[in-house]
């Protein structure tokens, strides 16, 4: 505890590093007020008593947004416009060569361009989901019937984007001023503001009915932390020598023995986005069904099944997607030959490996090796929350064993701390852990897949 308040001084007393820590907090906390200041016309009250699955796309958008898609709020949408646009753009640029130049050679214009892109891309898609949110709103009869819908509609899309484009700004000022990366810590303060209520209600219900079941979901959850936090961080190194260098006009060759340094290649290159792409297609299931439903029509059992997520096929089927998507994605952003073609050009070579082809398939081959536990685990940690929901743990907490959320959460809080971590070490003050580094460091050689 001494070490701990010790390690909260040395933080205090940088001046910078103060500075940006209170000014993140403050872009937060204006984030989180827009959560709560209700769209014109609308009736929360009449939206929140129709409740949301916590399963659904529905109550996935609202956990991602702090409650402020159930309250009809200002940041309904919350930033996830802007993420849908990124990964539109990310993808474009492994398929369109325009692309491709724009990130790989073109330096920070071309950075910029792609930022110009992502955020007008970001607007239109806020104008379709606003839309649609608009007529989810509608359906659900919590407009005020006194307001005409042309008014409503065209007021409210307007102040919607503007809400989607405004926590934008927020995200890259923190991103520019703050601590972290600003957009992540968005999303990830939408969720831990679902935390509180979803663990009260577990304490409430566990309370009453089996008190040791309780402390047995606590022993558990922190389990289910630690191995989250060492599937984000773990890596395969790959031991790396230096040739020898000349010196000078016809000077001798100076040995590099000694000179070493290894390629980390992550286990989980492709971070959360096999979750997400495989919920998007879980989610289609659920959508028909309501479709049967609605027009009176009678939806099959195992279709039905496939919209309960603790049921046996739909963990099933979530499973083997993720595992699948992880193989693609790794595939996508792993560049084999782009790191063999790196390490000649740093006159570095793996010992034991011709340099070039050789390289890239003997790299190749080892993330072929290493992605198949690290989408095993994922797709275990992913599929977590409906395992715990079926053994009696609240749905609204079981989101918190695994899925989407956790991965974000570890995700957002070890790259915060690594940036304050090397705040306290450049200023000669002890690091955040006692002995080492944080892992997860940048190294003279790129991580291979270094995916959220």
């Amino acid at each position: 505890m001494k070490n701990f308040i010790t390690t909260i001084k040395n933080i205090w007393k940088i001046d910078e590093l103060r500075k940006r820590i209170l000014f993140t907090i403050a872009i937060l906390a204006v984030y989180r007020l827009g959560s709560f200041i209700v769209l014109p016309g609308v009736i929360p009250e009449k939206l929140m008593a129709g409740g949301q699955n916590t399963n659904d796309l529905l109550g996935l958008i609202n956990m991602f947004t702090g409650g402020a898609f159930n309250q009809a709020a200002l940041f309904a949408l919350g930033i996830m416009p802007y993420i849908t646009a990124s990964i539109i753009i990310q993808l474009l640029g492994f398929a369109v060569p325009y692309f491709q130049r724009l990130q790989q050679h073109e330096g920070e214009s071309g950075r910029k361009k792609i930022g110009q892109m992502t955020r007008i891309l970001t607007i239109f898609i806020t104008l379709v989901q606003g839309s649609g949110y608009l007529a989810y709103l509608t359906s659900q009869g919590a407009v005020d019937p006194n307001i005409p819908q042309g008014l409503f509609w065209f007021s409210n899309i307007i102040i919607l984007s503007a809400g989607t484009v405004f926590a934008m700004w927020l995200g890259e000022k923190i991103t520019d001023r703050g601590i972290g990366n600003g957009i992540s810590l968005l999303i990830t303060v939408g969720i831990i503001a679902r935390l509180p209520i979803a663990l009260i209600s577990e304490m409430q219900i566990q309370f009453e009915n089996n008190i040791l079941l309780l402390v047995f979901e606590f022993a558990a959850l922190f389990f289910v932390v630690l191995a989250t936090i060492a599937i984000v961080q773990a890596v395969r190194r790959i031991a790396l020598q230096f040739a020898n260098r000349m010196v000078g006009r016809g000077a001798s060759k100076l040995p590099t023995s000694g000179n070493r340094d290894y390629l980390p290649i992550k286990v989980n290159a492709a971070g959360v986005m096999p979750i997400i792409f495989a919920q998007a297609l879980m989610f289609l299931p659920t959508t028909l069904v309501g479709f049967l439903m609605g027009a009176k029509g009678a939806a099959s059992p195992f279709l039905r099944s496939l919209s309960d997520f603790t049921s046996l096929p739909y963990n099933i089927i979530y499973f083997l997607l993720i595992v699948v998507f992880t193989y693609v994605y790794t595939a996508l952003i792993v560049n084999p030959k782009q790191q063999a073609e790196y390490l000649k050009q740093r006159n570095a070579f793996i010992p034991g490996v011709k340099p070039g082809d050789s390289t890239a398939e003997y790299v190749d081959t080892i993330v072929s090796r290493i992605t198949l536990p690290g989408s095993i685990l994922l797709g275990i940690i992913a599929i977590l929350p409906g395992i715990v929901s079926a053994f009696g743990v609240n749905p609204s907490f079981a989101m918190f064993f695994g899925g989407t959320s956790l991965l974000i959460l570890v995700a957002v809080v070890l790259d915060t701390l690594q940036q304050i971590e090397s705040y306290l070490l450049l200023s000669k003050y002890d690091g955040l852990v006692k002995s080492g580094k944080i892992q997860g460091r940048t190294s003279s050689i790129p991580t291979v897949g270094a995916g959220m």
